[in-house]
């Protein structure tokens, strides 16, 4: 047994899933090449896969490492040569997406979540002016303060704070440690992930009047969350200052992200870990910003732009347009300035080594005699 082999075997499984490569074809309508009466019983990574484990194969790139990996099949993509394929052993299964066919699955391994049943937990601290549904389920050590409404299939799973006047839509799931503050609106169906933290105050401050010290500047709007959005683990969304701050239905936000007072975001986008959005930034539908991207205060960001990971802008992005680098501009324009930096200390010595061959020429009266 490999050590990858070894790795996989001792890996402990959080789904369940056993199929016949044939079945699998069959349910995916794939193209088989291989045998069809392999048994797949998990899955795995190209490098720490091994025997019953199916993996798969976005780009070429992954295909080249194909015949080192002890996987017995692989989802492919259409269109990718897979080198090193011996079919009499192994298994290729190819699909129109690698990366869509792979999530199916795995959706139809996934154990879910564990049933809850409705009800208000001894310990949880229940407002008697909150509405909460008879159908929903508030955890151990949750606090629901005054006026807030809590709809039907809602889940506090455990020490989750709702503020007074915030309401939660109907299926949405609040993970443990989660803070919403007052007169924030979540929509149906959300997903807010462990110690985020909804409505949190704006960050303003201006210099007081004497010149000594700072003023706090007071947010008294919320936030509002349309349906199916997203939240990643400790991600802030902080409350507006007149109008709420908003995020778009079907959104989805990673870890460790920061949206500032009055963010308006789009539809669907999909905004990475550690990403920055000061406030008043605005994000048309389909946005994707990258890991670590920023945006100062007040730009906009087109529908369907990508800012690339790292990068920062100072200035409105248009729609569909690729930007990198920082300060951000047109990734195209970037790429080449990036690629004559990295030559820019041999163009100096060069630069240099004409300019005293040339001073050289001139002679000491500069006129070549």
């Amino acid at each position: 047994m490999t050590g990858r082999t070894q790795q996989a075997a001792e890996a402990p499984a959080i789904g369940r899933f056993s199929a016949t490569t044939g079945a699998l074809a069959a349910m995916l309508g794939a193209k088989l090449d291989g045998p069809s009466d392999i048994e797949l019983t998990g899955f795995a990574t190209l490098d720490a896969a091994g025997p019953g484990q199916l993996s798969f194969i976005r780009s070429e790139r992954y295909a080249k490492a194909w015949g080192q990996s002890d996987a017995s099949a692989a989802l492919v993509s259409t269109g990718i040569e897979v080198p090193d394929h011996d079919a009499t052993s192994r298994a290729l299964l190819v699909v129109d997406d690698a990366d869509l066919a792979m999530i199916r699955l795995l959706e139809a391994a996934a154990p879910g979540e564990p049933p809850v049943e409705p009800g208000v937990h001894p310990t949880a601290s229940v407002d008697p002016s909150a509405r909460v549904s008879g159908g929903a389920s508030i955890g151990p050590g949750c606090i629901v303060e005054a006026g807030a409404v809590v709809s039907e299939g809602v889940v506090l799973v455990a020490n989750v704070y709702i503020g007074r006047g915030s309401s939660i839509g109907a299926g949405t799931r609040v993970m443990p440690g989660v803070y919403i503050g007052a007169a924030c609106r979540i929509g149906k169906r959300c997903l807010l992930h462990a110690n985020c933290t909804i409505g949190a105050d704006g960050f303003g401050f201006r210099p007081s009047a004497d010149g000594r010290g700072l003023v706090k500047v007071p947010h008294l709007a919320g936030v509002t969350i349309e349906d199916e959005v997203e939240v990643g683990a400790n991600s802030c969304i902080d409350r507006g200052k007149l109008d709420d701050t908003f995020i778009g239905a079907g959104t989805k936000i990673d870890n460790l992200v920061q949206i500032g007072h009055n963010a308006k975001i789009g539809r669907c986008c999909i905004i990475c870990g550690q990403v920055g959005i000061a406030g008043s930034v605005t994000l048309g539908d389909g946005v994707v910003l990258a890991a670590r991207a920023a945006a100062v205060d007040n730009v906009t960001i087109g529908a369907g732009a990508t800012l690339a990971g790292s990068s920062g802008t100072m200035k409105d992005i248009p729609p569909g347009e690729t930007w990198a680098g920082l300060p951000a501009g047109p990734a195209r324009q970037m790429t080449e300035n990036y690629a004559a930096l990295r030559n820019l200390a041999e163009f100096m010595r060069e630069f240099r080594k004409l300019r005293k061959d040339l001073k050289a020429a001139k002679g000491p009266a500069g006129n070549g005699e």
